[in-house]
């Protein structure tokens, strides 16, 4: 086993203060987690002996600059440090290349090729290889990882709160519901949307709720090489540990439910990342379009899923995409509190104050977990079982906590062997575009470096 230490070069680009992680410790005469405001106001640390510092160096008092030193969120010298476009992972920093490497070295990154689509909305095959078998195990035909790099459900009685696609003008009604209601969500942000949406980025972060991945550009992952994986996680983790003062992302949701064990394992050794998927779908994302859902359908899945079972908790696929996806929440969230549902960020579901990879000091750290050869020994991170029973639109479902459902793992076979339709957001592919070449006078993003 290889011994593997990046250290970060932060630039100007970066933004050292952040706020404490609140512990949102659930009242216990309610049923759901309680936000409270945050501010960029001090330093978000990690020691060096945390597996964090591999990712990025900590931040001290001594050496952190202060805020007024570095570009605020939303500023023209703030947006021209990222990619504008499609990353080019030619030009990402050296030190992801050089993580993915060792972690390939290692072993840890399955050899198998990246998938085909025949259109572009078409689910991707993988040519004479079995997507259901343990060498692909591919989200979009329901197949779950044995272990603990993936997420399929909440625990019994609990609804994970998530939603996807943002940060957008739509975001804004439901962020002030979530702050009216004291509900802490995940929102799973895609790069490219935090730079056109700003303003909405910090008033989740403000608000108290978890941001986590998205990918910078929404490509059906599995597609990519790669170096091309790494690049679409790691600017879009960059830009929220450059934005949130230096919260590192715990969790990460790939688009359209497109992942295998090639894309998870990246996501893991090389950045930390655990995969989150879903159990139920709210297809909430074709509203509007022509075959699409509408709210009556919505409206009815959500009343089946929430007087249903509780054991596996639910996990749903929901977005922030539109007024009427956003209202879709709205309107069921009395449901979820009639029926006694323990409303919890994604990112909190294994029961823990901290959602990020990092802590606000020493004695707080969240995770614990070394570095290994460009990967981590995940020994503490959330398991996934087999997702609960859905319907065959509902076919790339995302799965559960084993430990905290009582759920037993499932095979890498799969539990499940219809290719699922599933598309977690109707976007166009983008035409690719250069990245934004980095500055020699030292806006370097990210960048690591061999101890």
């Amino acid at each position: 086993m290889f011994s593997l230490t990046l250290l970060l070069a932060l630039s100007a680009a970066s933004l050292a203060a952040a706020a404490p992680h609140p512990a949102h410790d659930r009242d216990r005469d309610h049923d759901h987690d309680h936000t409270a405001p945050r501010a960029l106001s001090s330093q978000w640390f990690h020691p060096d002996n945390h597996p964090a510092h591999a990712l990025f160096r900590r931040q001290t008092n001594s050496t952190a600059p202060t805020p007024t030193q570095f570009p605020a969120v939303g500023s023209p010298a703030w947006a021209a440090a990222y990619p504008q476009g499609t990353p080019d992972s030619n030009a990402m920093p050296q030190a992801w290349k050089d993580a993915l490497a060792a972690a390939v070295q290692a072993g840890k990154i399955p050899t198998i090729a990246p998938s085909h689509q025949s259109s572009p909305s078409a689910d991707p095959t993988y040519g004479s290889l079995n997507p259901n078998g343990p060498q692909v195990c591919s989200a979009t035909y329901q197949c779950v990882i044995p272990g603990d790099t993936e997420v399929w459900n909440a625990p019994p009685g609990v609804i994970g709160i998530s939603f996807d696609d943002g940060p957008l003008p739509t975001s804004d009604k439901l962020y002030a519901f979530l702050a009216a209601n004291h509900v802490r969500a995940t929102h799973f942000y895609i790069g490219e949307n935090i730079l056109e949406n700003w303003k909405e980025f910090n008033a989740a972060f403000a608000n108290g709720d978890d941001i986590a991945v998205h990918t910078w550009t929404h490509p059906y992952m599995t597609t990519l090489s790669n170096a091309d994986v790494v690049a679409q996680l790691g600017w879009t983790l960059q830009l929220i540990y450059n934005s949130t003062g230096g919260h590192l992302a715990k969790f990460w949701r790939p688009p359209y439910g497109d992942a295998d064990t090639r894309v998870v394992a990246i996501a893991k050794e090389v950045f930390g990342l655990t995969t989150v998927i879903w159990n139920q779908d709210t297809n909430d994302w074709s509203l509007g379009e022509a075959g699409g859902t509408n709210p009556t359908a919505i409206a009815t899945n959500f009343k089946k899923w929430l007087t249903g079972s509780k054991s596996p908790g639910l996990i749903v696929l929901e977005h922030e995409l539109s007024t009427g996806s956003v209202q879709a929440f709205i309107d069921a969230f009395p449901l979820m509190q009639q029926n006694n549902w323990t409303l919890r960020s994604v990112a909190a579901l294994d029961g823990a104050s901290a959602s990020y990879q990092n802590a606000q000091d020493s004695p707080s750290q969240p995770n614990l977990l070394p570095l290994t050869a460009g990967g981590l020994d995940a020994s503490l991170a959330l398991t996934s079982s087999a997702p609960a029973a859905t319907s065959a639109s509902a076919s790339a479902s995302l799965g559960a906590n084993a430990a905290s459902a009582g759920v037993p793992a499932a095979s890498a076979s799969g539990i499940n062997n219809q290719a699922g339709g599933k598309k977690n957001a109707a976007r166009a592919p983008r035409a690719p575009a250069a990245a934004l070449a980095l500055s020699a006078a030292g806006v370097l993003i990210g960048l690591f470096c061999a101890a």
